[in-house]
């Protein structure tokens, strides 16, 4: 059986806003080259993901660098 991952997970491990993660999700996702894994997230589905797989790496990514910023 997969392992469901979901942003609000990830947002209590590293302690992060979850509406804000929601939006910095949603600007990358529209970049289909930088991440494609992100692109084929569909509007209005929770964001969630197979733990380990390329979408959720990204997703990490996305987070956890705009989070840096902030």
């Amino acid at each position: 059986m997969t392992e469901i991952i979901t942003l609000k997970q990830i947002c209590e491990e590293l302690k992060i806003d979850p509406s804000e993660a929601r939006e910095n999700l949603r600007t990358a996702a529209r970049d289909k080259k930088k991440y494609p894994a992100l692109a084929a997230h569909k509007p209005r589905t929770p964001w969630q993901w197979v733990k380990g797989s390329d979408a959720e790496k990204e997703a990490r990514a996305v987070v956890q660098s705009n989070s840096a910023k902030a």
